[in-house]
């Protein structure tokens, strides 16, 4: 398994990138937009980018209405995006597997494929030097919550991008 390997010693595998969270209506297609928009900016367009949760909850639903307003107010349309639930198969179609919390990565790992070339990380490593490690879950919050939760994930998408920009070069 390739967890923890640099990204330029995986970089032919980080083609696609998948961002998790628990249900998938809420951090991970704010994460799915964020991440997109950003590796677009860079120059980086054929890249696949999806989203999944790690409980089946919310399977076929669209994004939670406050994720979708905040992520608009933003530039980034999530609207179409609709939940799923990871399955094995997606440790072997994403090179690069991010979870949001720490819960989430935990469970990441016990359902990775012994065999499987994903590198499963948080996503807030790619965010910088700041004290946040996990991605708050907004879903209890109020829609500040959701602007919050955003302006992490704008910051580690950004960090994703610069990171795959630099490792491909």
């Amino acid at each position: 398994m390739l967890h923890h390997q640099p990204l330029h010693e995986v970089w032919p595998l980080m083609k696609s990138v998948l961002v998790v969270c628990l249900g998938n209506i809420c951090r991970s297609p704010m994460a799915e937009g964020a991440v997109r928009k950003a590796l677009e900016g860079a120059g980086f367009s054929d890249i696949t980018v999806d989203s999944a949760g790690t409980s089946g909850w919310h399977e076929g639903g669209s994004p939670d209405p406050r994720a979708v307003k905040a992520a608009l107010m933003r530039n980034i349309d999530i609207a179409h995006q609709r939940a799923r639930q990871i399955t094995g198969d997606d440790f072997h179609r994403f090179g690069l597997i991010l979870a949001m919390d720490g819960q989430n990565y935990a469970r990441l790992q016990a359902m990775q494929p012994q065999v499987s070339p994903a590198n499963v990380r948080m996503f807030m490593e790619f965010a910088g030097e700041i004290p946040v490690r996990e991605v708050p879950d907004p879903f209890e919050g109020r829609e500040e919550d959701f602007d919050h939760a955003l302006d992490l994930i704008e910051l580690a998408a950004k960090g994703l991008a610069d990171h795959m920009a630099a490792a491909s070069g």
